[in-house]
């Protein structure tokens, strides 16, 4: 199956304040990321986007799906994705593994999931009947928690493992989100690692969490951290280099100090290719 067609460089997330300087510099990026619900209505939006894309390869990458919910996928929403997927043919496509909506009801938050055979069923399904619909193989992210579902019959990384066999979808490792389980939770970092099939990873995500009384909150409005860019390095070293993106979704900085955040990450990178 083939994840990405991403370079297994590092990029950024795009966000609304560097779209114009972006498209006037053209500054060296290794690819960039969007959020794909912001371009659903077309016009304006779109056009820019189309503009991106043709200047480095894009990632879409979904926030609305919800597909750990118990509800299906909304149609609407999948055909909205899919119009946008076949506007701009991006290189790769990703969602969050996370309950957001019942059949009465949407959450605007991404809410983990209970990790057991009958919700693996309920997700296989959704992820299955996503895919057909959008002719595209899927990435999907883990979440950073700050409670566990009682019960839980395996860890994140064999959920994931399953959906993999079950659905041939991929896997966006999210770094800093699975070190900020292993602060808040004491999840066992190792032993999700190691449950993940390395070759599923199409995708790595480094953000910046922020603390709030002794529990870190996956913000994405600050620096990486220096435990996560150690953890970044170790992973890197375990499963090789893949395609990394730089997030910052609050408190956003200007663009130079976003480029130097992939700058590092990109350094990671070349030097596990070197020695490779």
């Amino acid at each position: 199956m083939t994840l990405t067609t991403l370079p297994a460089a590092c990029g950024i997330g795009l966000r609304a304040p560097h779209y114009r300087e972006v498209l006037d510099t053209l500054p060296p990026l290794g690819w960039v990321e969007v959020h794909s619900e912001n371009f659903f209505d077309g016009g304006t939006p779109l056009a820019m986007l189309r503009r991106i894309a043709s200047h480095w390869p894009l990632s879409l990458h979904g926030v609305g799906l919800g597909l750990g919910s118990a509800a299906r996928p909304d149609r609407g929403h999948l055909a909205s994705l899919r119009r946008l997927i076949d506007e701009v043919n991006p290189a790769s496509v990703s969602e969050h593994l996370s309950f957001n909506h019942s059949p009465h009801r949407y959450v605007n938050d991404l809410l983990p999931i209970p990790y057991t055979r009958a919700a693996l069923d309920v997700v296989a399904g959704h992820v299955a009947e996503t895919q057909d619909a959008l002719g595209r193989t899927l990435l999907l992210e883990n979440l950073s928690s700050y409670v566990e579902f009682p019960g839980n019959e395996m860890n994140e990384g064999e959920f994931l493992a399953e959906l993999v066999r079950h659905t041939g979808c991929g896997i966006l490792l999210d770094v800093n989100n699975l070190y900020v389980n292993r602060v808040n939770l004491g999840t066992d970092t190792d032993a999700v690692l190691s449950a993940l099939p390395a070759g599923a990873i199409g995708e790595i995500h480094l953000a910046g969490y922020s603390e709030r009384e002794g529990m870190l909150v996956d913000t994405h409005s600050q620096p990486v951290h220096d435990g996560v860019w150690r953890f970044y390095r170790e992973v890197v070293e375990r499963i090789g280099p893949r395609p990394t993106l730089i997030e910052w979704d609050l408190d956003i900085p200007p663009l130079a100090e976003l480029r130097a955040e992939a700058a590092k990450a990109q350094a990671i990178l070349e030097s596990r290719d070197e020695l490779a």
